[in-house]
């Protein structure tokens, strides 16, 4: 009876609040920018979500916590992603992990999260290195101290009242999950050890108690509290976890996001640890504002009680001021005052120096969150950009820094200083100056970039920042300002090579090897530049270097080379290095520029080179080769490069050309998914197999518009859920089931040696059920499992054969494993020896 009362309830709850027709509904529209800036008013409350990829965060609770209640709440992920997928380009590895980090803190942006990682630059440590059914292997290949040391410096930098990883360490979670799960338990104890990490107290940091440890309950026996969080916002116009599903929209990378009704949603926790009693509601024993603070402060500090209940008291009424900017203006500045005299009494008080750390660390916060309260409500509009966002050693930019007080008060002291790396010089004859209500003032400022300048990474704090000041009634308020744009320095020249990987046979040695580079000068004036490329010994280029001239910013130039492998040519891996010379200085990166409308432009620098395999592939030159792109990979073009002849088929080929033209048609990695035209032609392609051709179908999800029943010609059952149909151990032992099948035969010989160097896994989404008319061939499993005979499934239909492989022959070929050549080359070889 208990039950249907609580949801009863929650349905009422939602119901109440939720939007209706009428006049209520024409009222002014609400002021989301000064509700979010002063709702953390509220609350001293700080929460931490842990766990291991951009997307892991607890969307639907996070949103409730910073936007329903104010909580100062975060996310820390372990890695970036970058052994994922890509649903909106053929990023992979680092740039993808690029992609996914910024979806991330774009999502964060949605929910008032703050979004932080673990790992810190590209090819981390603590990097995605793919699927991962053991914490034991995830730590091992992280490295355990190294993961542990990061997640106590930021618990100890951070402080958090609550933690809550967003995952528990059982077995039928990603290793990655419970790698983080095991860590963020432990460090409910370690994180306030002065044993663990000293060196870190050394560096300044304190130890640091939190104060509660959560973890999701996925049983109604682990259930210790819940929690409803469906609840209407009238400010967002949705509920939590609609908003919440706002921010999933952002990792467009993975698919996530989707749209949801208004509905009941509970949360339940469990209480695992607590520093503070054993009461499993949420915030029980934790103090929620300052006026909770001054309770738990002893008598003898009564002065300081008396403070905190009348700073709690002038931070609800700047909350109950809204939506009066002006009002919230006025009092956001002279309760900042407050804060700041309470820091001095604070640290001259004879509290314990935890109760001391724990209130200072709640009053810096508050601080921040007063500062920018008063920025919001002031309507001080900043537009800060640079001449140029991409920058070169020894370079100068104009940095322009636009001011406007929208406001109806007087600013006075108003300034914008350029933050920027040591060693950097900005000029500017700038003064402070007053901004009248409606007045616009423009700042200038010199910018010169030193020769020995750090090159821009992604992950790090952008090179230049304005902090904008201004002061009222004596109070002092500061803000950080990005610059429009992204602003990175780059080197003199990037050299773009295609392809950037290719392949050497040794049993048919090619004559030559086309190779163009374009040099994009990223230098702000004219440039000439002498590229070469430095090839192995016995090779060959032609020619030895070229001139390119340019004559503006951004300029791309375009240069052809021939290379000569020799006939002799030893299997085994290479490097061709190309390099450019620019007034005297050597550049030999390639610079990859990852631009998307949710997230902007970054850059990821890395060494410009052709990564070289020689092996030997044999291949029968009279076959024809359709290719279904999907986006996803690259296949097509390093089958071509290796000598296959690969035609890539259009919307059109699918919808009217003569199919029959095609030996064997290949699907790419989930085009079921980013291809309607393929779904829409997809009884053409079983029409096509059936009339004798072959078709090779690569990996998809279950999700991706594959229909169990009528995609293939007979049954096929993608495997769910996913972590129960991997094979994530790269070096996992196959078993050919069929040795003399064509499959293993022509035109390669297929011989153990061929499953071995595979990079990040075999296979996954293996199918879990199949029709009686498709055959098996190989056999895998990971350590201790029971294995998986469905990795390539072939089955006759009509005259032709359909074949279905959920191995991950696209990262293989990609990754420049000979292989994967050879076995895929079989598989869409087959019936070509006919």
């Amino acid at each position: 009876m208990k039950k249907f009362f609580l949801g009863l309830l929650s349905v009422l709850l939602v119901v109440s609040l939720m939007p209706f027709n009428g006049s209520a509904a024409k009222a002014q529209e609400p002021d989301v920018d000064l509700w979010n800036a002063v709702k953390p008013l509220e609350t001293t409350v700080t929460f931490l979500n842990t766990g291991a990829h951009p997307d892991d965060e607890r969307s639907d609770f996070l949103a409730y916590l910073s936007r329903g209640l104010g909580v100062k709440t975060s996310s820390l992920i372990g890695n970036r992603g970058e052994g994922g997928q890509n649903e909106i380009g053929d990023e992979l590895g680092n740039g993808l992990g690029i992609i996914r980090s910024r979806e991330m803190i774009e999502a964060a942006k949605i929910t008032g999260v703050k979004a932080f990682h673990l790992s810190e630059t590209t090819s981390d440590a603590i990097y995605d290195f793919g699927f991962s059914k053991s914490p034991e292997d995830t730590l091992a290949q992280w490295g355990e101290e190294l993961t542990y040391e990061r997640l106590i410096r930021f618990i100890r930098t951070y402080q958090p009242d609550i933690v809550m990883p967003s995952f528990r360490n059982v077995d039928t979670q990603h290793g990655h999950h419970r790698a983080m799960e095991i860590l963020s338990e432990r460090a409910f104890k370690d994180a306030a050890n002065p044993a663990v990490f000293p060196e870190q107290l050394k560096e300044g940091l304190s130890v640091w108690q939190v104060k509660k440890l959560y973890l999701p309950a996925e049983t109604k026996e682990q259930v210790t509290t819940s929690i409803e969080i469906g609840m209407y916002d009238p400010i967002y116009k949705m509920t939590y976890p609609q908003l919440g599903e706002q921010s999933r929209y952002m990792h467009k990378s993975q698919g996530m996001g989707n749209d949801i009704p208004a509905a009941p949603r509970q949360v339940n926790l469990e209480l695992l640890y607590s520093a503070v009693g054993n009461n499993p509601e949420l915030f029980a024993g934790i103090p929620y504002n300052f006026s909770d603070w001054a309770k738990e402060l002893p008598k003898t500090e009564n002065d300081l009680k008396v403070h905190f209940t009348k700073l709690q008291g002038q931070l609800e009424s700047i909350v109950a001021s809204y939506p009066s900017r002006e009002q919230v203006f006025e009092q956001s500045q002279s309760t900042l005052k407050e804060v700041r005299n309470l820091q001095k009494k604070t640290k001259q008080s004879k509290l314990s120096e935890a109760v001391k750390n724990d209130l200072l660390h709640k009053l810096v916060l508050k601080e921040e969150q007063l500062e920018t309260a008063s920025f919001t409500a002031s309507q001080l509009v900043v537009d800060a950009s640079s001449e140029f966002n991409i920058l070169t050693k020894g370079q100068t930019t104009h940095v322009t820094v636009s001011l406007k007080n929208n406001g109806k008060q007087k600013l006075h002291n108003v300034n914008a200083d350029l933050i920027v790396p040591d060693g950097w010089n900005v000029t500017s004859k700038n003064n402070q100056t007053n901004l009248a209500p409606g007045e616009v003032k423009q700042l200038s400022y010199q910018v010169a970039i030193p020769e020995n300048a750090e090159y821009y990474h992604a992950y790090k704090t952008p090179a230049i920042q304005a902090k904008i000041t201004y002061e009222s009634t004596g109070i002092k308020v500061s803000q950080m300002k990005d610059l429009n744009g992204t602003i990175a320095v780059l080197p003199d020249v990037g050299l773009t090579l295609s392809p950037e990987d290719i392949v050497v046979n040794t049993a048919d040695v090619q004559e030559s090897i086309p190779v163009s580079i374009k040099v994009q000068n990223y230098r702000d004036d004219a440039a000439q530049a002498s590229v070469s490329l430095k090839v192995p010994e016995g090779w060959k280029v032609s020619p030895s270097k070229a001139e390119v001239a340019f004559s503006k910013h951004l300029e791309e130039k375009e240069i052809n080379f021939t290379l000569t492998p020799p006939k002799d040519i030893k299997a085994g891996d290479f490097k061709i290095a190309a390099q450019a010379a620019v007034n005297g200085k050597t550049f030999n990166s390639t610079v990859q520029t990852i631009n998307y409308d949710h997230i902007g432009t970054f850059y990821y620098e890395y060494p410009a080179q052709v990564n070289g395999v020689a092996f030997e592939l044999l291949k029968n030159d009279n076959l024809k080769i359709g290719y279904i792109e999907s986006g996803f990979d690259k296949v097509a073009d390093y089958l071509n490069n290796a000598g296959l002849h690969i035609t890539k088929l259009t919307e059109s080929d699918l919808k009217t050309a003569d199919l029959s033209q095609y030996d064997t048609i290949v699907v790419g990695i989930r085009a079921y998914l980013s291809r309607a035209d393929l779904i829409a032609s997809n009884e053409r392609l079983k029409e096509y197999v059936y009339n004798g051709g072959h078709l090779v179908v690569q990996y998809h999800k279950p999700g991706d518009g594959w229909n169990a029943q009528t995609t293939a010609p007979y049954p096929l059952t993608i495997g769910n859920v996913s972590i129960k149909w991997r094979v994530t151990d790269e070096n996992a032992k196959v078993t050919v089931l069929q040795p003399d099948s064509p499959l293993f035969n022509y035109p390669n010989k297929i011989t153990e040696s061929d499953w071995d160097h595979w990079i990040q896994e075999r296979g996954l989404y293996f199918p879990m059920a199949w029709d009686n008319h498709f055959e098996t061939f190989v056999r895998m499993a990971d350590p201790g499992e029971a294995p998986f005979d469905g990795g390539i499934l072939m089955a006759k239909y009509g005259k032709g054969t359909y074949l279905y492989t959920n191995l991950v022959f696209y990262r293989q070929i990609q990754g420049q494993v000979p292989g994967g050549y050879r076995i895929f080359t079989n598989l869409i070889s087959y019936g070509g020896n006919k």
